[in-house]
């Protein structure tokens, strides 16, 4: 899921927000600015941001659903196995096993019938496949494929770890599919069976080599409730597949019958395009949406005041654990007792996102939250604490400038990293250094480019990580509190383009085992899941390897003029986001709710 960034806008008018919709800050990526839309009704062609990218295809605008969020540049692989492909490959094209709602946390079986089984020992898997389910080339789905698709995972281009602890997976017959262990990590093959896309192994087996990633499989074979249109340098297109088999097995039915996803441009245009209704749901970081939703723009949001917005992910602040006095947890501590979050949330973010618990866990993780425990070694906001923290571990202003040194009488000064242009973040990083720096800890905030950012906190085999401080939110709502723990705890450390966790370079041997020991703690097994989350928030709480700090939401504005009954707090939970993952997380359900609205008479 990609950043999303924007300005803060003060007009409550239409032509007020319209007017100033210029001056708005653009967005990462793509520069291109989001063409103008079509009016609410009638046939009108998709807009198009020059005459080399028009498609030159029409559709009405009744059965046409306008998205943006996910894409920030053209469309250039629709390969499933390929995390970088264009919206909708995986969940609208290519379906998983299972659903799984992380509101409910409850899994529904979509190409399978039914929950898989487990055989006593808890080495064997077995789950039934749906029978009828036909690919778009007219070939039935059938046990082989899914077993094919676990054994793809062998590729190494595909850099799965899947048969580390799977041994064997074979189709004894056309429904039933029989996967084998060796001492399960059943929390992974738990997300698996939800975020790993079924691929037909007629099509497929051809494509297993070094290249597989290379092909990009336009007009790909899948079984879900869209096939590909066209796309063009700023768009997807996706037409609905009329002979989706969950029209007869579940009775459902993708309302729109395109859908047309544009990639992002400025945050002005795609917010300009949202109130005059060019677009339908917007994904982007849009500030100011309180004064859109109170404003009667027919613009909505998941809750109808603050924050708005699902939690999707923890922003943390990352301490480079290897640099003093960064390795020392007294002063981490003190360091996370120093920020105002508070303040970040309602000056930078205007309420749209939440403080994060001091444990980091997600708000669909809070049974897995020891609250006494966090409330006795938590950490809040307190200037006056934290300056009694950092004289108690020994850091003092000995030169009287206001700032603390080091414990050897060193100047202090500490860099925080975020990307430029990444304009929410670098006023977050403006507020930490300011709150911080009144209970003494100097810190010079930094927007390098992103290229920089993921270098310097990366490191290579010669070169250690080169950052202080850095913000990351890299781990994103799910099935498991697992991810969230290998993320903080994940060892051995990695170093270079394979760092994907543990960017603080903590570590303690007792955390990690007790992170293994969860992944191979049945999911169903909450019991045992609270036990060892209770100990790993222990450890982290104590020593503070992570800073969390706010919740960045599920960013998610719809224009209710010509698709309406869309995902809220108030009716229709699931997901309203368009970003790879999302959609089998219950997020197509949103297609199958949407009611059109009637043409004006």
């Amino acid at each position: 899921m990609g950043r999303r960034k924007g300005m803060h806008i003060g007009k409550t008018r239409v032509l007020g927000l319209l007017a100033v919709a210029s001056i708005v800050a653009s967005a990462c990526g793509n520069s291109t600015a989001t063409p103008t839309g079509p009016a609410a009704s009638g046939a009108t062609k998709v807009p198009s941001t020059s005459a080399s990218s028009a498609t030159g295809d029409t559709y009405p605008r009744a059965e046409t659903l306008y998205t943006t969020g996910k894409q920030w540049g053209a469309p250039s692989t629709w390969n499933p196995l390929d995390p970088n492909a264009a919206m909708g490959v995986v969940g609208l094209q290519y379906e998983t096993l299972f659903l799984y709602d992380p509101l409910k946390d409850v899994y529904t079986p979509w190409l399978a019938e039914s929950l898989g089984t487990w055989d006593s020992a808890k080495t064997t898997y077995t789950v039934k496949i749906r029978q009828g389910i036909k690919w778009t080339d007219g070939q039935a789905l059938t046990a082989d494929d899914v077993a094919f698709t676990i054994q793809l995972a062998k590729n190494p281009v595909l850099g799965s770890n899947l048969w580390q602890y799977v041994t064997d997976a074979t189709a004894p017959d056309a429904s039933t599919v029989v996967v084998k262990f060796n001492g399960p990590a059943y929390q992974e093959w738990a997300q698996w069976l939800y975020n790993s896309p079924i691929v037909p192994k007629h099509i497929w087996d051809a494509k297993n080599n070094a290249d597989i990633l290379k092909d990009t499989n336009p007009n790909g074979v899948g079984t879900g409730p869209y096939m590909y249109k066209t796309h063009a340098d700023d768009r997807m297109v996706w037409v609905r597949n009329d002979n989706w088999w969950a029209t007869t097995a579940l009775q459902l039915t993708a309302k729109p019958k395109y859908i047309v996803d544009i990639v992002n441009g400025a945050n002005s245009v795609a917010l300009g395009e949202l109130l005059q209704g060019g677009l339908d749901l917007s994904n982007n970081f849009l500030p100011g949406v309180a004064s859109l939703v109170a404003g009667g723009y027919g613009v909505t949001t998941y809750y109808p005041k603050a924050p708005y917005m699902l939690a999707g992910n923890t922003a943390v602040l990352v301490p480079n654990t290897l640099k003093a006095p960064l390795n020392d947890a007294a002063f981490r501590k003190a360091l996370a007792t120093s920020i105002n979050t508070d303040d970040i949330v309602t000056k930078v973010y205007g309420n749209i996102v939440q403080k994060a618990d001091a444990t980091g866990l997600l708000p669909n993780f809070s049974k897995y939250v020891d609250t006494a425990q966090r409330d006795a070694l938590g950490f809040k906001f307190d200037t006056a604490k934290a300056k009694s923290q950092l004289a108690a571990a020994g850091y003092k202003d000995v030169n009287g400038d206001g700032f603390v040194e080091n414990k050897d009488g060193s100047p202090l000064k500490l860099t925080l990293e975020v990307p430029d242009g990444w304009s929410d973040w670098m006023a977050a990083e403006t507020s930490i250094a300011t709150s911080a720096g009144l209970a003494g800890i100097k810190i010079d905030p930094q927007h390098p480019t992103y290229d920089t950012v993921v270098a310097d906190r990366n490191g290579t085999a010669d070169a250690p990580p080169k950052f202080d401080l850095i913000i990351n939110n890299d781990i994103q709502i799910g099935n498991t509190p697992w991810t969230w723990y290998d993320y903080v705890f994940r060892q051995p450390l990695q170093v270079g383009a394979a760092k994907n966790r543990n960017f603080e370079s903590y570590s303690s041997k007792d955390a990690w085992d007790l992170v293994q020991r969860l992944d191979k703690t049945p999911v169903e097994d909450t019991a045992t899941m609270k036990t060892l989350t209770s100990q790993l928030q222990k450890i982290q709480l104590t020593d503070m390897p992570v800073i969390p700090l706010w919740y960045n939401g599920i960013w998610s504005q719809v224009n209710n003029s010509v698709w309406t009954n869309w995902p809220s707090d108030g009716g229709n939970q699931v997901l309203p986001a368009t970003w790879n993952g999302y959609w089998q997380m219950g997020a197509v359900m949103m297609l199958t709710q949407l009611k059109a609205v009637p043409p004006a008479s």
